[in-house]
């Protein structure tokens, strides 16, 4: 349901008969008969006697508090988080902010249970999450709504980052066999105010923000939030940032029982792309890890590579309350990116298991490749999404009810690259990106490589039988058809989510959930080429879709005064029909199977009022169940650990307030070793991180703040690409920031 003003009353009716369905809301008839009486007048029950009013019910407090948050923003979320049966954590923006986090790999590289992929080439570079073992690069949402292209996002326009864990294909469609992440942006409010904050730094890093809300009636509002970011990658040579985005949104109706939201942003990355060090050297087939290296060094061509991308989001929101119980809101967004980019993949593929000389030993002649990797892709999407959501009871029973319905397409192009360098071969030790190359880039002309239409409708019902037990129930149909022009598929997908809660306590829960997820072929939208895109001929028409399921127990518990969430988990989750793939016939099949079992703990909020603090572990047991590539059974991973996924990792972070005006905060983070292939020999060793932060509020409009992280410049690989190559984390890095806010 949306976010609850400080205070909110909602009357809830029943019939004074005691005969009720527990199920009713799974009816269309039933939610449309209870829209007519409005669900607040008298009705007739059974025996003839007339329905009463039940006590309203009160639900005080903001959505997120400092780092506590007790709601999701979508109203697919029927309950409160404390008595939703699911895991869900949520980055709120004090976090973000008391972190200095400026991009969602940010948010994520410290949140638990959270990893990386690479992207190089068939796989477009930007952001690529792994959320318990699996990959969920196509399950971001911005409010709700599926973010298709892979780009890189910001967190300047950004209220929250909310992680949904375990197979959530009822919530966000297709996909999401992990979870899924949901960005929440800045809307208008109700007051005036202007936030500027201007932030400089170690490696010529500077970043500026402005914040501004104006409000030109009690019912009609303006937000414009704006960015400009640049500097170099803390411990990389000749790695730049050049940022810039621009957010505004206007709102009419505010506190009127019909509301319209219109936002649009705009963000640009141009910066020197970094596909890391070269990683796997086949002339030494026993090392597991990248070689130590200065960290600093560039792979890459200084005056040749380029990354240019950009989002453009534009969405109209419309809200009605049809009555003192049920509200309809219909949402419509168009979304246009492009990812344009000429990269150097570094790579030891210049050397062999026979090779001699400079790729026999890793002495000062060892060598290494540049490769250039080029792509230009467009996407556009249109979506449409209408949720009808509301309250209401049958007997003894209530319901917090959503049902809704949504169509989208999208529709990918692309356009061939040529005029870049060819490969050469350089120095491992001492490589030179200044060199001389002679290159004439030049597009071909845009093709349209194919799309996605999507149908969909879905409800969710959470039943309140008593003051100790409730259920929850979920349940989506997807009708998926993705085409590459000259052959098509198209799925029928239902998935569903159950729960069941019991409280023994006005502020704990303890809970059983079972969730469903659906990754029907093409879900990628070509990105990753072959059987998992478009492009992939007669893997489109045969393969059917991956199935996933999990179960999860755990407890939640809200102490210290309500202020302190604290959060358990055990889960399992199995995917079947899994795509393998033959390298010697180069057949794509469904005869792979894997399976995540796990174990979660996460704490967010205050311990006091000065003591705030943020945090969770996550082990993860990520096992290739069976996996036999095709019918050369050419290559058999049976028993190998899920690749790029680290088993153990945690994250710590606490801010105490020493005075009214100066607070000190920090903590670690953890990230344990990884596989980088399915065979399991290369590796990316495990990492400890160190951030802290101090900031001073000179008077109420004035503040200054400095973080410094990665303190102990510990040298973290982020990712790798098969073990080709390894991507580097940041080095050492300092910004102090100044922000003044004017109310």
């Amino acid at each position: 349901m949306s976010r609850p003003e400080p205070t909110v009353s909602r009357p809830v009716v029943a019939p004074t008969s005691p005969s009720a369905s527990l199920l009713p809301a799974f009816s269309l008839a039933l939610l449309t008969g209870a829209l007519s009486t409005g669900a607040v007048h008298a009705q007739t029950g059974s025996s003839g006697s007339t329905a009463q009013q039940l006590s309203p019910i009160q639900v005080h407090g903001d959505a997120i508090d400092g780092y506590q948050a007790v709601e999701a923003s979508s109203p697919k979320f029927t309950a409160p988080l404390l008595d939703t049966p699911r895991s869900v954590i949520v980055v709120p923006e004090a976090l973000m902010k008391d972190r200095g986090a400026t991009s969602l790999q940010d948010v994520l590289r410290t949140t638990p249970g959270i990893t990386f992929g690479a992207g190089e080439g068939g796989t477009p570079v930007g952001d690529r999450p792994f959320i318990r073992g699996y990959e969920s690069s196509t399950d971001i949402l911005v409010d709700g709504m599926r973010d298709f292209a892979r780009t890189s996002h910001e967190t300047f326009n950004l209220e929250s980052v909310e992680v949904l864990k375990g197979p959530s294909s009822a919530y966000s469609g297709r996909g999401s066999t992990g979870g899924s992440i949901n960005l929440v942006t800045k809307t208008p409010k109700q007051q005036n105010f202007v936030e500027i904050g201007a932030g400089i730094g170690t490696d010529d890093n500077y970043r500026t923000t402005a914040d501004a809300n104006w409000a030109f009636t009690d019912s009609t509002s303006f937000r414009l939030n704006l960015l400009r970011m640049g500097g170099d990658v803390p411990g990389r040579d000749h790695v730049e940032i050049d940022r810039w985005g621009v957010a505004p949104s206007l709102a009419f109706g505010m506190g009127t029982p019909t509301r319209v939201t219109l936002s649009y942003s705009h963000i640009e990355n141009d910066d020197m792309p970094d596909l890391g060090m070269p990683f796997s050297n086949a002339a030494r087939p026993g090392r597991s890890t990248p070689i130590r290296v200065d960290r600093d060094l560039f792979y890459g061509r200084k005056n040749v590579d380029y990354r240019n991308n950009t989002s453009d989001t534009s969405t109209a929101r419309i809200e009605h309350d049809l009555n003192d119980v049920f509200t309809v809101r219909n949402s419509t967004r168009y979304v246009k990116t492009l990812n344009d980019y000429l990269m150097t993949r570094p790579s030891f593929d210049n050397c062999t298991a026979a090779s001699v000389g400079p790729c026999a030993t890793e002495g000062p002649g060892l060598q290494f490749t540049r490769d250039a990797r080029a792509r230009w892709r467009q996407s556009e999407a249109i979506l449409n999404q209408t949720d009808i959501f509301g309250e209401f009871a049958t007997g003894r029973i209530r319901h917090s009810v959503t049902a809704g319905f949504e169509i989208s397409k999208e529709t990918l192009y692309s356009k061939s690259v040529t005029g870049f360098p060819g490969r050469d071969t350089d120095s491992f030790y001492s490589p030179n990106p200044n060199r001389n190359y002679a290159s004439n880039i030049q597009r071909g002309p845009k093709t349209n490589d194919g799309n996605i239409k999507s149908r969909a409708i879905y409800v969710f019902d959470t039943v309140k039988f008593s003051e100790q037990w409730e259920a929850n129930a979920g349940l989506r149909y997807d009708n998926y058809r993705v085409t590459n022009n000259t052959d098509d598929r198209t799925d029928n997908l239902w998935n569903y989510q159950l729960g069941l809660v019991y409280k023994p306590l006005p502020n704990g829960s303890i809970y059983a959930s079972y969730g469903t997820s659906s990754n029907p072929v093409g879900e990628n939208l070509g990105q990753a080429g072959g059987a998992d895109g478009p492009a992939g001929g007669a893997a489109i028409r045969d393969l059917g879709p991956e199935k996933s399921r999990s179960i999860e127990l755990g407890t939640k518990w809200d102490v210290m005064n309500d202020r302190l969430s604290l959060t358990a988990a055990v889960f399992e989750t199995k995917k079947t029909d899994a795509r393998t793939f033959d390298p010697i016939t180069g057949d794509v099949t469904l005869d792979g199977n894997n399976r995540v079992r796990g174990v979660e703990f996460g704490a967010s909020g205050a311990i006091t009022p000065r003591w705030n603090v943020w945090g969770g572990y996550s082990y993860l047991d990520p096992e290739v169940t069976s996996y036999r590539g095709g019918a050369s059974a050419a290559t058999d991973y049976s028993g190998k650990q899920i690749k790029f996924i680290a088993k153990q990792s945690v994250s710590l972070w606490t801010t105490y307030a020493l005075t009214p005006a100066f607070t000190v905060g920090g903590g670690p983070t953890y990230v344990g070793k990884r596989f980088a292939n399915d065979a399991n020999t290369l590796e990316l060793p495990s990492s400890w991180r160190y951030d802290a932060m101090a900031k001073y509020q000179v008077n109420k409009q004035f503040g200054l703040q400095l973080n410094v992280n990665n303190i102990s410049n510990e040298r973290i690989y982020d990712a790798s690409h098969v073990g080709l190559f390894a991507l580097m984390a940041p080095g050492r890095s300092a910004m102090l920031t100044a922000t003044y806010r004017y109310e």
